[in-house]
């Protein structure tokens, strides 16, 4: 018995509604200058600093965990700056271009 069964067992009334398909959510970014990407270490080790947005914060949040779940790499967004483990400047860069950012290389 599957799970189906068991629930017209447990809820025979009960009529399935359809449910809608989901639309991918289309980002637009709007950025006049170029994001930054720096290099740096700090206590030894090396990290990727990106600055430079001017949209809202929760945007610049949401791109945050995209490129850190992109590189399965900690990091955090502090002070309108994505701060990423370890130096991935090149992917990153890459990454942004694809969604339509401009980009500089700061450093190194």
């Amino acid at each position: 018995m599957d799970l189906q069964d068991q629930l017209k067992q447990l809820f025979p009334d009960h009529e399935p509604s359809e449910v809608p398909e989901e639309t991918p959510e289309t980002t637009v970014w709007m950025q006049d200058e170029p994001l930054l990407c720096k290099y740096e270490k700090r206590k030894g080790k090396p990290i990727t600093i990106i600055e430079g947005y001017t949209g809202a914060d929760s945007d610049f949040k949401q791109l945050a965990k995209e490129i850190k779940q992109l590189l399965s790499v900690g990091g955090s967004f502090k002070n309108e700056q994505i701060i990423i483990q370890g130096d991935y400047r090149d992917k990153i860069m890459t990454f942004l271009q694809e969604k339509g950012f401009k980009t500089k290389r700061v450093g190194g």
